[in-house]
This record gives structure tokens, sequence and C-alpha cells, in this order.
């Protein structure tokens, strides 16, 4: 089996998936004993996901392999398509992609024989991100259904938003966007952002991505800051009970506060803690899918 999208698991899955993740982290063990070898191939720059798929394969007692795009034969031009076939002939028993290209997975249905785990495609889907991102509200919540959650930023460049929206809506939870208006997604459920500041019970950030669309962002980091960064002033109009998360990285004092990343709300380092327990469940089951 292949995790490409969440589009293709139904809720009870998504729920076996977290379940699994709550066990892992309670304590179970599942020990490969260094008979399955999972390749990580990154063609973008990552340290949460990349290196989190790595401990997560490390805590089942698999070997890995890890690529760099830099050192490769993709400099000599090498397709995707052939460097994750080289990994298959060489033996090992999955493979974990992250790549520029929005849904670079087409590329390689039916054409591969073991299993592929996107760590990220583009701007489309990010799958295990929203995984992580779910076990915590979890967690925190006890359950999804009549949640309110707003995701602030770039909405339209955001493979987290996009791959949030579409679940968190089909848990039963009350999505709202909101962010530069460059940046809305069409038909997405956009709002201002300090009029739904009370009323959600999770805030979500994203990280202004400079790298993809610095001419179109209009804004400079401070003016973004004031217009929807997060600050005490703004955490002081949060109900009781409210949490934040980002996905990570953030930029310090642009999306987010300096002083508000470990404020008594914030949860992003622990969707980091929850990140290697998601991903374990994901490493387990299509490893254990032979």
């Amino acid at each position: 089996m292949n995790v490409f999208t969440l589009k293709d698991f139904s809720v009870d899955e998504i729920n076996q998936i977290l379940d699994e993740a709550e066990e892992f982290k309670a304590g179970k063990k599942v020990d490969f004993k260094g008979q399955k070898v999972v390749a990580n191939l990154f063609f973008e720059p990552s340290t949460r996901t990349h290196y989190s798929f790595d401990k997560a394969a490390f805590n089942l007692g698999c070997r890995t392999q890890n690529f760099e795009a830099a050192n490769s034969s993709v400099q000599k031009g090498e397709s995707l398509y052939d460097t994750v076939k080289f990994f298959e002939s060489i033996g090992c028993d999955a493979v974990v992609i992250r790549h520029p290209k929005e849904n670079y997975y087409n590329d390689l249905v039916g054409r591969i024989s073991i299993p592929v785990v996107s760590g990220g495609d583009g701007t489309g889907n990010h799958p295990s991100q929203s995984l992580l991102d779910l076990m915590t509200i979890r967690e925190e919540f006890g359950h999804f259904e009549g949640l309110k959650i707003v995701i602030v930023g770039d909405i339209v460049h955001s493979r987290v938003a996009h791959s949030n929206y579409e679940i968190m809506k089909r848990l039963g939870m009350e999505v709202y966007t909101s962010g530069p208006k460059q940046f809305e997604e069409p038909g997405y459920n956009y709002v201002d952002f300090d009029k739904i500041l009370p009323e959600v019970d999770i805030v979500m950030l994203l990280r202004v991505q400079h790298e993809r669309h610095h001419e179109l962002m209009r804004l400079t980091t401070e003016q973004y800051h004031d217009m929807f960064g997060l600050n005490q002033k703004r955490v002081d109009k949060m109900k009781k009970g409210a949490i934040i998360m980002h996905p990570a990285p953030f930029n310090r004092n642009v999306e987010i506060a300096d002083d508000i990343v470990e404020c008594s709300k914030s949860r992003i380092f622990k969707q980091m803690t929850n990140g290697v327990y998601v991903r374990m469940a994901l490493l387990n089951r299509v490893l254990s899918n032979d």
C-alpha cells in the first residue's frame, strides 16, 4: 500500500492510524530486527519530516538510507522514477519521498512494487503532517466533531493547509482560513482573523514561504506580523482552552511572536513529538502489508 494523500483513507482508517500512534507513544513495541530498509528521498529541504521519519524507522528496528539530491545523479538529469527504481532494485522495502512536483507520485503508480509514503508533494498534500496535527488535537480535546479551527497564512501555496482543510472538514470540524487576500484558496471559508479569533478552539499558523513566492508577498514582515501575526494581544483574545499550532519551521516575529512560540497555549513542540509516533504508525502499516 501507498500513502499519497489522506483522501485515500476513510475516517475509520484515519482513526486506526491515530490509535496506533497513541499506542506507540504509550510504549507499544514493534521490532523488524533490521530486516526492513526504508529509503528517505528528500528533493526539498526538510528537518522535521525527514528526521522524524528517520527516527520512526529506527524506533521500529528498521535500517534507513538517506538520499541527498544535491549529491546524486539527479544533478545529471536522472528522473524521479529511475531514482526510486534504483532503491527498489537494491532491496529497499519502502521509500519516503518529499518532492517539489505536485502529485509526483502519479509518475510511480503501477511502476514501483514497494510502498511509497509521501513526505509532501509541492503545494499539494502533506498526509503525515495532517495526521500528527490530528493526533495533537485529539489528545487535547478527545474528539474532532464541532471543533473550530482557523488556519492563518499562505493558504494557496500550503500543502499543510490543503491536507488539513479536507480531512478536518471530513471529521466534522469547522474549518476557517485567513491571511493575505492574494494567498486565499478559492472555495475555502475565508474570514477576518481578528473577528474569528475569540471563537475558535485552534489557531494554526503557517510559515510565510519566501522561497516560493517572495514577489507576491506585497507586505513587509512587520506589516504581516501586525495584520496576521499571533502576538500577546491576540493570544489574550483567544478562548479559554484554545491552543496554538504551527507545522514549522516558523519565522519568529513574523507569523508568531517570539514569546508566544512556547507559551502555555502552544502545542508546537508537542506536534513535533507526535510526528515520530504518527510516522511509526504509517511505516508499520506499509511494511506489515506485504
